[in-house]
């Protein structure tokens, strides 16, 4: 790659930039100081926030200064969505999940050798702004007409919900974080998500209205599916960075599972991957899709960038173990929690039957299909074939005292939880009933 400019452009990272002519030859021309604000909208940055991270890390790289910055104030407000007015959260809420992404931000891009980079809370420098001097000092530099055309602004505002001054305001005070940036620490350049164009651009006129100065913004394009859709949600939730939020088993197995169709633009956005390796990767999916050696090199890879070598080793053990191919038994009990949470099932206890066991798992309809597949030897227990269609769950089959996994078949698999206190007796009554 000739310059950072045109490998952030080849791995898709660049969808905007107010000048790229410019923006070129000021990255080529020595170390310019950028920086990204992450807002405490959750306890926890998510699967789109790592766009912004990786984008750092790459200017980090090329020599360039970094500010990570996380929205003390701005999270208080609300970045105006198109669709309807947030839910305001206390100061206490916002100042813990301040804390919590802030240690976030700092564990991605501390990880690598050079200058440290530098982090920030913007409720520091906003805090002590009266409402007087917010509306004297900056206010007077916006024009009403070019802040309603923002998109979210512009679609609240075609809405019968309108949209309050309180977030209508948000723009003026993320370009008062440019601003301030600009004055400290000399930042030139303000990187963001697409959707995050029209906040940008009001931080890179307000910078040229007060200090005559003429700085830049870069955005990243929105990652969708084949079919448009965007990544990073699962089953309807985000896919997030915290492991108390989004397992890293679960972390690992939805980049597993990504299309063919996106793989490769993944491969190029998420790892240090070279060209000639995505290229041969690419070249697997076409004439050898089915070892899907390119999903198996981004899951590794953006696993471990995220959650660490040990958890991704963890992760794919239990994986392999999970169909067939590794000793379950070896899982510690975290990550066979996580990696049997997304099982069918059911609960059951020591003593229970195999076919109960295999009616309660949701693997047999009836007692009598459950019999004639223990009689064809088509079940396992924990990766071993039950060879006593008669036995019965023994203390040692649930797994840290916990769980057991029944597969029937080499594809159907379930997660037999331990059944306690009242569970046991409603257990035992409904074996009972199938047995009349």
């Amino acid at each position: 790659m000739s310059t950072v400019l045109d490998e952030l452009t080849w791995r898709g990272l660049v969808a905007q930039t107010t000048d790229e002519d410019a923006l070129r030859e000021a990255l080529e021309s020595g170390p310019l100081t950028v920086y990204c604000g992450f807002d405490p909208t959750a306890p926890s940055l998510h699967f789109g926030n790592l766009v912004q991270l990786i984008l750092l890390r790459h200017l980090r790289r090329a020599g360039h200064r970094v500010i990570g910055l996380v929205g003390g104030s701005t999270g208080l407000i609300g970045d105006p969505r198109p669709s309807s007015e947030r839910t305001l959260k206390s100061k206490e809420q916002t100042a813990a999940d301040v804390e919590r992404i802030a240690a976030q931000v700092r564990k991605v891009l501390s990880e690598e050798a050079g200058e440290p980079p530098t982090f920030v809370n913007n409720l520091d420098w906003t805090e002590p702004i009266s409402a007087l001097d917010f509306l004297r000092d900056y206010g007077k530099h916006f024009r009403v007409n070019q802040m309603i055309k923002k998109d979210a602004v512009a679609a609240r505002l075609n809405s019968e919900q309108g949209i309050s001054y309180t977030e209508f305001s948000y723009q003026i005070l993320q370009a008062l974080d440019y601003l301030h940036l600009y004055r400290e620490h000399g930042c030139t350049l303000q990187t963001g998500g697409a959707d995050q164009w029209g906040n940008l651009t009001a931080g890179v006129d307000l910078v040229h209205r007060m200090e005559g100065a003429s700085v830049h913004a870069l955005t990243t394009p929105l990652l969708t599916d084949a079919s448009g859709q965007k990544f990073g949600k699962s089953l309807g939730n985000s896919v997030w960075l915290d492991p108390s939020m989004t397992s890293p088993y679960a972390f690992y197995q939805y980049f597993l599972n990504i299309e063919d169709a996106s793989v490769v633009k993944l491969l190029k956005v998420f790892t240090d991957r070279t060209r000639e390796e995505i290229e041969e990767l690419e070249r697997q999916v076409q004439d050898e899709p089915f070892r899907r050696a390119a999903q198996r090199t981004l899951a590794s890879d953006i696993t471990t960038f995220v959650h660490g070598a040990q958890a991704t080793a963890a992760v794919q053990a239990a994986s392999e173990a999970l169909f067939g191919k590794g000793d379950l038994s070896g899982l510690d009990a975290a990550t066979l929690r996580d990696a049997t949470a997304e099982l069918p099932g059911g609960s059951a206890e020591p003593g229970t039957s195999y076919v109960d066991a295999l009616v309660s798992a949701g693997l047999a309809e009836s007692r009598k299909a459950a019999r004639r597949t223990l009689g064809e030897g088509g079940a396992s227990l924990n990766n071993e074939r039950i060879a006593d269609p008669e036995g019965v769950l023994s203390e040692a089959d649930f797994l840290h005292d916990s769980v057991a996994i029944l597969k029937r078949g080499r594809k159907n698999l379930a997660a037999l939880h331990r059944a306690t206190g009242l569970e046991q007796s409603a257990t035992a009554a409904t074996q009972q009933q199938a047995r009349q």
